[in-house]
């Protein structure tokens, strides 16, 4: 139960702390080209802070697409590139919305348990509304979506593209 109310307070104050900077952006740094990402705290305040402490630590630096389904989505964060692994830190607990799954949205992802989220995440080529309310929603891409495009396809792809480098954009 305290834990349950620690974690209610904690969401209560991030989206308060968050509310100040709702324009919070990532600089991804891909094979191709640079990819700018909006950052949603206001619904997803629990996996925006882990994206950003991740990427902090320069976890994702490095990090390759491991399945990446033409007409669907491009998925990485894995640091074994099998989608079995994540990082040392406990899994988020899920933060679903009414954020709609389109294209440029990123999603986390996770197993058949809703709050296992960890490192993984998606960035959707298309609309997928079947996923909607079904994963969380943290970011959408608002620049270099055609560098996104250009991902080589595969689970897993042959010559997999990877993440150069990603950092929080300071404004």
């Amino acid at each position: 139960m305290k834990k349950i109310l620690f974690i209610l307070l904690l969401i209560i104050f991030m989206k308060d702390a968050m509310a100040e900077n709702t324009n919070e952006k990532l600089l991804l740094e891909l094979t191709h080209g640079e990819v700018v990402i909006e950052l949603h705290s206001d619904v997803a305040p629990l996996h925006v802070e882990r994206i950003k402490q991740l990427t902090k630590e320069g976890f994702y630096d490095g990090i390759v697409f491991h399945r990446v389904i033409e007409g669907f989505m491009a998925q990485t964060g894995d640091p074994t590139g099998t989608g079995m692994g994540g990082s040392n830190y406990p899994d988020v607990i899920a933060e679903f919305s009414n954020k709609p799954f389109e294209r440029g949205t990123i999603g986390m992802a996770r197993s058949s348990n809703p709050n296992s989220a960890n490192s993984q995440f998606f960035i959707c080529f298309k609309p997928a509304p079947f996923l909607n309310g079904q994963y969380t929603v943290w970011g959408t891409v608002v620049d270099g979506m055609d560098y996104v495009d250009a991902i080589a396809r595969g689970e897993p792809p042959v010559e997999p593209d990877k993440i150069v480098r990603m950092s929080l954009i300071e404004e």
